[in-house]
């Protein structure tokens, strides 16, 4: 496989304003693991940028999928986020519906915006005759509320009002002011409730307030004093929190944390963590930890001292970030106890919050879930996109050819490789929103980009040596929008997903003045599923029906769909007087349909069109296609099978469907999970795409690139025994180690602290230079899986995973090279299954040229423009 490595693509990382959980916590009562009640509980994060997206994480346990990202728009930014979910609600059956969830934002403006995560963009604004809203909290519910138990969003301005927002049945709207500050300088910057009628709010002047929500009264002003020597004249109050037991957690622009006593609004004490700004904090669940997040890049933890009531000291202090920590979220429950951090570098931190010390944290990605690049292989044409400019790459030479140029003159330098790309063209896409998806034909003519409100069709026509014609293309679904595009290999079809759920379809005709013209859309309809009602109506209700992969089959006559929940819906192209089977070969039209039990209320208009006409109709066997146990996050047809389907879920299954007639292939029969290579098991990466090379597959991560061949069985013959020679009879699957949704747990001297090994590599001019080495075990923002949601107890084959290593000491040696690769050789030197770490962070791979040729865009960590970060003294950049 020949790889060109590109860094040159545009993908600049967007900070990270806010971060928010649905629940703080979750009940490990007996009576909460008796009723299951935490199993089907839809805990999401969501994190706003600073570039206005949104993006909406599903912990699971460990895995951090980013399911959602809302993209964001010019001049707007989410600066604060909040979930308000309501009580669960008993049915007369029994069954617990529970509390329904609710996301709402604010950004530099006096309006707070509500998000329909259904449907990705936004569901209500609401706004007021007043400042820009700086904080935002919500009215927590009593010890004993119903679904009826009303409840009110409450704003900080700039201009120093304190503002009601009812958002009473589903409703957003503005209902008062409560508070006006006396002086039109003073901000109120931060907020928290310490009960449901009190609210606590940070000021910029140098005060903490408490006020009664019911009368606007103020119930107690806090003051801080005047900030150091030589400091401003007015301590601004960043960050407010309140411990269950009503004290109240402040951090503020002199570096400090302070506590105050809840009952007597007093000081009690104050610690000097920070060298800098105290931007960000969160408090555990049971109130018995403090964190804290600064301008110094510091993440501090705070303990009670032991014998002393409500005494408070720093247990220590970790620099997790490379820039500010603006943001922090926690989350307990069931399995999980973590805390979330992020600020302008981009990458959310997830670090260990019950075993805080004894866990590793673990970074996330700030690249997106979904490849920011696409290819035309043919014309050899890579595309890239973020915010609302597309950019357009030619690669004219293969990676052979410019080795072999340069071994024949002797003279290879970065020039050569510069000199093999070529910017064509960058296309700006008017409008309010970001593009959410673009793709192009495989012969480079045609590019499609869409956005949450328009989609743009363009005809691209390029001979060597001239400059790129750009047309456009009239669409009518223009002003529809759309959070995904896929355009069919033969070029006749586009097909895209409208308002999150529903797939849309439209006929590409070829026009007499060689362009273009886009038949009426059509809409498909998705086979009915059973979810129970109380699923639906609770939680984030048919969120988890957003369709995420979306591919057509080489022949263009088929069209697969998965979402979020796991099930798959198949559609197939009809021509007048034939059916297109499994083989690829045709027969007598039988127009053999989905059985109307099975179909949507919701009739596709592509099935009742005229019946002399191409119609895209439900596959007759798609109701035979499983719901998958985990989402799927790789979706892709194989080039060799017309109706040969690959799907990789986020819980590393690797399945084969021959998607025609509803089966599983012969070769996912044979090499179940269980025999996959342990090293794609146990990599914390979620995959994010395929690239085929025959039946070679060559998935990849954020960090991680893997190639297993389909054409082999990974399965191996020889038994694994115990200790004493005897078979290992257990049929259960051996967890990797369980940990609490971060990092893997520390061990050895792992817990003193991080450890860099540098090693000396000797260049050909002679020179020496030192190079950081990998420790075992670790590759970068994706190390070494823990438990997850998806490692339940299951049946495997006779023997477990080591029977598979033995076996591969006998028949197969495993090569391991520079750079953490790793391939199983047989003897006959062909890899069944080869994995690298070289390449991080990958933002996309993709396909050029011939099936061995691929392009990896790699994005440097360094973080791009964006304010200065900050240095203490005898501190450095390293």
């Amino acid at each position: 496989m020949d790889i060109h490595r590109c860094r040159f693509v545009q993908y600049p990382p967007q900070a990270i304003n806010s971060v928010t959980f649905t629940h703080s916590s979750l009940p490990s009562t007996s009576a909460s693991k008796k009723n299951n009640t935490q199993k089907h509980v839809q805990v999401r994060l969501a994190i706003g940028r600073g570039n206005g997206d949104i993006e909406i994480w599903n912990p699971a346990n460990g895995v951090w999928h980013q399911e959602l990202v809302i993209p964001g728009g010019e001049d707007r930014s989410v600066d604060g986020l909040v979930w308000v979910t309501d009580p669960d609600e008993e049915m007369t059956d029994g069954k617990i519906i529970y509390g329904k969830s609710r996301l709402f934002s604010i950004g530099y403006s006096n309006t707070i915006t509500e998000w329909d995560l259904e449907k990705g963009r936004a569901k209500k604004h609401a706004s007021g005759q007043h400042g820009d809203i700086w904080c935002l909290g919500v009215q927590p519910l009593p010890n004993k509320a119903t679904v009826n138990t009303s409840r009110k969003l409450v704003a900080g301005t700039a201009d120093g009002n304190l503002v009601l927002y009812s958002i009473e049945d589903g409703d957003l709207k503005f209902e008062k002011s409560l508070i006006r500050a006396p002086s039109k300088k003073v901000k109120f910057v931060s907020i928290a409730f310490q009960n449901r009628n009190v609210v606590v709010v940070g000021c910029s002047n140098s005060t903490i307030c408490a006020y009664d929500i019911r009368n606007g009264a103020l119930v107690r002003q806090m003051s801080l004093g005047a900030d150091l020597s030589g400091g401003p004249k007015s301590i601004i109050v960043w960050a407010v929190k309140c411990l269950p037991n009503g004290d109240i957690v402040s951090g503020d622009s002199t570096g400090q944390v302070r506590i105050y006593d809840g009952k007597t609004y007093t000081q009690a004490q104050r610690i000097q963590s920070h060298s800098q700004d105290v931007l960000s904090l969160a408090i555990a669940a049971d109130g018995l930890k403090i964190f804290s997040g600064g301008m110094d890049r510091k993440t501090s933890v705070f303990i009670p001292v032991p014998g002393q009531n409500r005494r408070w000291s720093k247990k220590y202090h970790r620099r997790y970030h490379s820039h500010d920590v603006k943001a922090m979220a926690s989350f307990e429950g069931k399995g999980m106890s973590v805390l979330v951090s992020g600020g302008p570098d981009g990458n959310p931190v997830v670090m260990p919050l019950r075993m805080a010390g004894n866990e590793n944290h673990r970074t996330l990605p700030n690249l997106p879930q979904a490849a920011a690049v696409e290819s035309a292989p043919r014309a050899r044409f890579m595309l890239s996109w973020w915010g609302n400019e597309v950019r357009l790459w030619h690669l004219p030479s293969p990676a052979q050819q410019i080795l072999e140029d340069a071994s024949a003159t002797q003279n290879f330098t970065s020039q050569s490789l510069r000199k093999n790309r070529k910017l064509l063209a960058k296309i700006f896409v008017k409008g309010e929103s970001h593009i959410s998806s673009a793709t192009i034909s495989e012969d480079g003519t045609l590019l499609v980009a869409a956005t949450s409100t328009d989609i743009k069709v363009f005809q691209l026509d390029y001979a060597t040596g001239q400059p790129l014609e750009i047309k456009r293309i009239e669409f009518s679904a223009s002003g529809q929008g759309a959070s995904k595009v896929q355009i069919a290999p033969n070029k006749q079809w586009i097909s895209w997903v409208e308002d999150g759920s529903k797939v849309m379809i439209a006929k590409i005709q070829p026009a007499e003045n060689g362009s273009y013209t886009i038949s009426a859309p059509s809409k498909l309809a998705r086979l009915r599923r059973q979810i129970s009602k109380n699923l639906l109506l609770g939680g984030l209700g048919s969120y988890n029906r957003n369709i995420t992969q979306l591919a057509f089959s080489p022949n263009s006559k088929m069209l697969a769909a998965a979402d979020l929940a796991g099930y798959m819906d198949t559609w197939v192209l009809r021509v007048p007087g034939e059916t297109p089977l499994a083989n690829g070969t045709t027969t007598a039209n039988s127009d053999d349909e989905a059985s109307s039990d099975d179909s949507s209320s919701d009739e596709s208009s592509s099935e009742s069109a005229d019946p002399n006409t191409e119609r895209w109709t439900r596959s007759p066997n798609a109701r035979l296609l499983p719901k998958l146990s985990a989402a799927p996050v790789v979706l892709s047809f194989a080039p060799s099978d017309d109706y040969s389907l690959l799907v990789v879920t986020v819980a590393k299954q690797v399945l084969v469907f021959n998607a025609f007639q509803g089966v599983l292939s012969e070769w996912s029969r044979r090499n179940t999970y269980p025999k996959l290579p342990e090293r794609f098991r146990i990599t914390r990466d979620v995959m994010k795409g395929v690239v085929w090379q025959g039946e070679r597959i060559w998935l990849w991560g954020v960090s991680s690139l893997f190639m297993l061949d389909l054409s082999r069985d990974l399965e191996f013959a020889v038994e694994e025994s115990s200790g004493k020679g005897k078979k290992d009879k257990s049929k259960k699957r051996k967890r990797t180690g369980e940990g609490s949704g971060a990092g893997g747990k520390m061990e050895g001297r792992e817990a003193l602290g991080p450890q860099v090994v540098k090693k000396a590599v000797h260049t050909e001019e002679g020179e020496t230079k030192w190079e950081e080495m990998e420790l075992d075990g670790d590759d970068g923002t994706s190390s070494v899986a823990g438990g997850s949601e998806f490692e339940d107890d299951e049946e495997e084959i006779e023997g477990g995973e080591l029977m598979k290593l033995r076996q591969g000491e006998e028949q197969q040696q495993e090569e391991e090279g520079a750079n953490g690769t790793v391939a199983v050789v047989e003897k006959d030197k062909k890899a069944r299954w080869w994995s690298t770490y070289q390449f991080r962070p990958i933002l996309g791979v993709v396909g050029l040229g011939e099936e061995n040729e691929i392009a990896v865009v790699e994005r440097p960590v360094e973080v791009e423009g964006g304010k200065e970060r900050y240095f203490g003294e005898g501190e450095w950049e390293r």
